[in-house]
């Protein structure tokens, strides 16, 4: 394999991973969205809802720091390959912050990987 076709596989897996940590956490939001109306509708008291509501605020938390990490890891990566002087430099269909001008990707949740072959910054 050539350093190019690994940062591409490392790249489709960190968007992977990415989509992933999203996912979990936009499911763990409408999980401890929906938790104090089925509370009420089910005629408990806050008492009893309180330990899954604090479970599932726990777990909001604990994903938005994975989340943050992931974010880390991406910047990260991102700046060895340019330090590599590799193409691949970031994956996914949605612009980066730093893609001036944007390079026009739409917003599309948890869609399949694409490799976006520009590095931001040499155009």
């Amino acid at each position: 394999m050539t350093r190019n076709s690994i940062s591409e596989s490392v790249a489709a897996r960190l968007h992977s991973a990415e989509a992933a940590i999203d996912a979990a956490l936009a499911e763990a939001a409408q999980l401890a969205a929906l938790l104090p109306s089925a509370r009420a509708e089910a005629y408990l008291s806050a008492v009893t809802g309180q330990k899954a509501f604090d479970g599932a605020a726990a777990s909001i938390a604990a994903l938005t720091e994975a989340r943050s990490r992931m974010v880390d890891t991406h910047n990260t990566l991102a700046a060895l390959a340019r330090k590599m002087g590799l193409d691949t430099a970031a994956v996914g269909i949605l612009d980066k912050p730093e893609d001036e001008p944007p390079h026009g990707g739409g917003v599309k949740a948890f869609a399949p990987p694409e490799v976006n072959k520009v590095l931001a910054g040499s155009l």
